[in-house]
């Protein structure tokens, strides 16, 4: 008589659920969300209570969500939701220069018309997506949500792992994922190591009305100190990102609004006419953090638990969604093989998938960082010549916007708008 399969054989042991993820900011919900629109039960775990991170006020920030990860939220069915507060991102500024004396001549020009596509990406505050995602989590039967009660340790055998809460409550699943930061605690109690070093930088942001439109123009004006990115939201508004000096961050968040903003406006410029504050101002200091590997015995890393970045390309999130939707990929198809989902051999597919498009974004925003941040003559000159020549070369103008939009390499079918 033949065996059965070992995914009918791991259908009868005592899991309260096929995976339990880690973290419930942005990539855990969204990863809970693919998960079960493949088919698989899911516990998604944090340590806040759920009041505190649906309050609009508890984050602060915006994303520059690229086209293919808009085509992710679409198809699990979140768009909808969102879609009225996404301002499309149409052109893309980057030029070089000081505070108060302009940019340099040379600077790139990114049209969206020069691709098919649409537009290259979205921005969505932190306060329309998280509360979304959050929303249509509660609707799916198959996701089951614990809240205030954080994962304290953790135990994996050949079947299966077990996640121990601070309640004294346990779970079992087949694979544990970790959505919980860069100081994630599933990648510690995994033995994971992290590479990494601080940039002694610190970005302000914070939201800014303006008089005049910005017609869905974003712009990366690179300074001495670290790049200001200028991203436009709905109406005649902003977010910015505003990197200075670790010192000088402190110093500038401690001054009252209006001499804040007094310091602004000599790098923020007149292009969008008066401006003011439309809500809190937020610091956060910027470090680049690898995780040496993605996966372990049952346990998989997602979003900033294995890669933060310096968000000079505004490409965090976005990274974390490319994981989202490569490891829901894995899973999808393994379950359709019969395979255990925890297993070694599917958790390695999802690691070579994403290891080195990972590698390759944290070190191209450290470098782009080096280069721009400082103000080296012999290094300024070669970076504004490079940005001429870019912008006179359509064919790799084309391939920058591209790579903006998300639609290089190989694309997980979410990411092409398909479903699992």
């Amino acid at each position: 008589m033949d065996n059965p399969p070992l995914c009918t054989l791991l259908k009868g042991m005592d899991f309260e659920s096929d995976i339990i993820i880690v973290g419930g900011g942005l990539n855990g919900p969204a990863l809970a969300l693919a998960l079960a629109s493949a088919g698989q039960s899911v516990t998604l775990i944090d340590a806040l209570p759920l009041k505190t991170r649906k309050n609009v006020a508890f984050d602060g920030r915006s994303y520059a969500l690229a086209l293919t990860s808009a085509r992710l939220f679409r198809a699990l069915g979140v768009w909808d939701t969102i879609e009225n507060h996404a301002q499309p991102m149409l052109d893309i500024k980057v030029s070089d220069g000081r505070a108060g004396e302009g940019p340099s001549p040379f600077f790139m020009h990114f049209d969206h018309a020069e691709i098919e596509e649409g537009p290259m990406g979205y921005m969505v505050e932190d306060r329309h997506l998280r509360p979304a995602l959050l929303d249509a989590v509660k609707q799916v039967k198959a996701i089951r949500q614990i809240n205030a009660n954080p994962v304290i340790a953790q135990e994996v055998d050949t079947t299966g792992v077990t996640a121990h809460l601070a309640s004294g409550k346990s779970l079992r699943a087949r694979l544990l994922v970790g959505c919980d930061g860069r100081g994630s605690g599933t990648a510690q109690r995994a033995g994971i190591a992290r590479t990494g070093w601080n940039y002694d930088q610190t970005a302000l942001v914070c939201a800014l009305n303006h008089s005049l439109p910005h017609h869905g123009i974003a712009h990366q004006f690179f300074m001495p100190a670290g790049p200001l990115a200028i991203l436009p939201l709905t109406s005649n508004r902003s977010s910015i990102v505003w990197s200075e000096t670790t010192q000088n961050a402190r110093d500038i968040n401690a001054m009252d609004d209006a001499d804040y903003l007094n310091v602004l406006r000599p790098r923020f410029g007149s292009f969008l006419g008066d401006i003011s504050l439309a809500g809190a101002r937020f610091t956060y200091p910027l470090s680049l953090s690898l995780a040496n590997d993605l996966v372990a015995q049952r346990v998989a890393l997602v979003g900033d638990a294995a890669h933060g970045v310096h968000p000079i390309a505004g490409q965090g999130l976005n990274a974390g969604i490319r994981d989202i939707a490569a490891l829901a990929d894995v899973i999808a198809d393994a379950t359709r093989r019969g395979e255990d989902i925890g297993a070694a051999p599917v958790l390695s597919r999802y690691q070579q998938w994403r290891r080195f498009d990972n590698t390759a974004l944290a070190l191209a925003t450290d470098t782009f960082n080096r280069l721009f941040s400082n103000d080296n003559t012999i290094l300024r000159g070669i970076r504004d010549v490079g940005m001429g020549v870019i912008a006179s070369m359509p064919g790799l103008r084309r391939s920058f916007i591209r790579e903006a939009a998300g639609l290089t390499g190989d694309l997980p079918r979410l990411l092409r708008g398909e479903p699992l």
